[in-house]
C-alpha cells in the first residue's frame, strides 16, 4: 500500500543540510517525491545549512563546515554558489566523531559510509546532498529525489515556489514539517492552485544513546551509529497516528 493515497502524488522539500535530523529524513519518506532545493539562499548567519548537533562525552556540540560565498554576494548566494573555506574541516570531524561515537555499536559500519561519501564529493551542495542519499538508502527509503535545480530554471518565492514545483512534478499534496511551516505556508494560495497541504506531525522518538541522558534533535548521524540499521524503525516510530 502507498504511503499516500494511491490517487494522489504528495511531495515535500527542503534545503540540502549537512546531517540532518531525524524529522528530514521522516519527511522524506512521507512523500512520494522528495525535491532539494539547492539552488535557493543560502541562509545568513548561524543555520542548519552547514552545521548539525551531535553528541559528545562533554555533551552536545556542533560540527560545522566553514563556508564562503563570492564576493559582494553575502546574503544572496544559492547554496549552488557556496564552497569550503578550507578542506581541513573533513579531517576534523572525522576526528570529533570517532572520539563520540567509537563505543557505539555500529561506528565502524556508519563511519565508513560517512568518510567514503564525504572524500567523493569537491563542492558544498553536493557533499550534503550525497550525506542525505547515502543515509537515505542506508535506511531503505525509497522515495523518489531530485534537485530544484534539474525542475525548474524559474521559479517564485515562498508559497508560489510550492505552487511551481507542484505543477512541475503534476503533484497535488505538499507535505511540510512542523517548524517553520505553520508560520510560513499560505494555506490559501495552496488551495486555490488545488494543492492539498498536510503535515508531517513527526513525534521524535526517544532511543538509546551514549553519553548520559537522552538528547532529541540531533544529526541523523547520532542514531545511525546507536542503532545501525534498527534507525529505519526508530525513526518510523516518530509518525503520528495518522499516517
Amino acid at each position: 500500500m502507498s504511503k499516500q493515497d494511491e490517487d494522489t502524488v504528495t511531495f515535500a522539500i527542503h534545503q540540502p543540510n549537512y546531517i540532518p535530523w531525524l524529522g528530514y529524513f521522516y519527511k522524506m519518506w512521507r512523500a512520494d517525491i522528495f525535491v532539494y532545493l539547492d539552488t535557493v539562499q543560502f541562509p545568513r548567519g548561524q543555520s542548519f545549512a552547514n552545521r548539525n548537533r551531535i553528541k559528545t562525552p562533554n555533551g552536545v556540540s556542533y560540527l560545522t563546515i566553514p563556508v564562503s560565498v563570492p564576493s559582494g554576494e553575502e546574503g544572496k548566494a544559492a547554496y549552488t554558489e557556496v564552497e569550503f573555506a578550507n578542506e581541513k574541516w573533513q579531517r576534523k570531524h572525522e576526528k570529533t566523531l570517532q572520539r563520540s561515537y567509537a563505543r557505539a555499536d555500529y561506528y565502524e559500519e556508519i563511519a565508513e559510509i560517512y568518510s567514503k561519501t564525504s572524500e567523493s564529493e569537491t563542492d558544498f551542495v553536493s557533499l550534503n546532498i550525497a550525506l542525505i542519499e547515502s543515509f537515505a538508502e542506508y535506511l531503505d527509503i525509497t522515495t523518489t529525489r531530485v534537485r530544484l535545480s534539474e525542475l525548474l530554471t524559474e521559479y517564485g518565492q515562498k508559497t508560489e515556489l510550492i505552487v511551481d514545483i507542484a505543477r512541475a512534478l503534476d503533484a497535488d499534496v505538499y507535505l511540510s514539517g512542523e517548524g517553520g511551516g505553520r508560520e510560513y505556508n499560505d494555506e490559501a494560495v495552496l488551495n486555490s492552485n488545488d494543492i492539498q497541504l498536510k503535515y508531517t506531525g513527526f513525534q521524535h522518538p526517544e532511543y538509546a544513546q551514549l553519553w548520559g541522558d537522552f538528547e532529541s534533535h540531533l544529526s541523523i548521524i547520532d542514531l545511525l551509529f546507536n542503532h545501525g540499521k534498527n534507525s529505519r524503525n526508530i525513526l518510523l516510530a516518530g509518525k503520528d497516528e495518522n499516517t
